[in-house]
């Protein structure tokens, strides 16, 4: 359905191993030609910026790599990040995430489905609110790729409202995001907080926040808030933790929960078996 796919914002991080599985990752499950933005606020080190530059040699994406010379914090780097797409739509990538076959794609066409939609995160093992199979905890990653994927295409995109957007990878419409202002870099000292805060911003207005639940990205690990973050959502927004709360006791996802793990279980096993991590091989493996 989608014309024209989002541009995919990677904030690099620390972590040499999480960005050398998530750049090879993203090598696997992404389109040939997508745009992607590698940023660096001064984070990666030696060893990480030569595990960039030797992705970069090979990769088949339009990719950037950008780095500051000193670091100006997370929240206020990607807002410049945004700042810089101006209307574009735009994924923004954890850089620790592992991207299923078909993840982009979906995510554009999620957004191509219903205007009122701000911002679309798919599954993921690790996703808070949008954690599958069970919600609100960290599953272990997926190791069957292929046949997880093959079940999050064949689900129904009915696209479910979420209390708000989530950090391991959430796409954002341009004009919503324009309208409401972008980031909120005085606030804020994470961007897994500060996208939070965009995200209700942009439902304050009319938009949506919503589960694209065809397309499923990975993760070690959840993402966390800086100190104070959470009091300063909170005061913000006094009823969105207990919203947030509500939707995890409740769970009105349950039902496209268990169909996707039906559908997975149903899925047809591929001849050749795809471990999430042999397909995802890191770049230092293969030098």
């Amino acid at each position: 359905m989608s014309m024209a796919l989002p541009v995919i914002l990677l904030p690099i991080g620390v972590d040499d191993a999480a960005l050398d599985a998530c750049l090879a990752a993203l090598e696997e499950a992404t389109p040939p030609g997508a745009a992607v933005w590698l940023a660096d606020d001064a984070q990666a080190g030696p060893r990480g910026q030569a595990v960039i530059e030797h992705w970069l040699a090979r990769t088949r994406l339009q990719a950037e790599y950008t780095r500051r010379p000193r670091a100006i914090g997370e929240v206020a780097h990607l807002h410049e990040m945004l700042g810089a797409c101006g209307d574009a739509d735009v994924v923004v990538l954890a850089p620790d995430a592992l991207p299923l076959p078909g993840w982009l794609p979906h995510l554009a066409d999620c957004l191509a489905r219903d205007a009122s939609i701000a911002t679309a995160t798919p599954w993921s093992n690790a996703g808070e609110v949008s954690a599958w199979p069970q919600p609100g905890e960290i599953n272990p990653p997926p190791r069957d790729i292929a046949r997880l994927g093959q079940a999050c295409a064949a689900m129904s995109p009915l696209h479910p409202e979420l209390p708000s957007a989530l950090g391991h990878a959430v796409a954002l419409r341009g004009s919503a995001r324009h309208r409401a202002g972008g980031l909120d870099s005085h606030s804020y000292g994470s961007w897994y907080a500060a996208l939070i805060d965009l995200s209700l911003r942009m439902a304050g207005l009319g938009w949506r926040n919503v589960l694209c639940e065809t397309a499923f990205v990975a993760r070690g690990a959840e993402g966390h808030p800086a100190e104070g973050d959470m009091d300063a959502l909170a005061t913000r927004w006094p009823a969105w933790p207990a919203r947030l709360a509500s939707f995890l006791m409740r769970d009105p996802l349950r039902q496209q929960r268990e169909h996707l793990q039906a559908l997975f279980s149903q899925a047809i096993m591929p001849a050749a078996q795809l471990d999430l991590f042999e397909a995802c091989e890191p770049v230092a493996a293969r030098e």
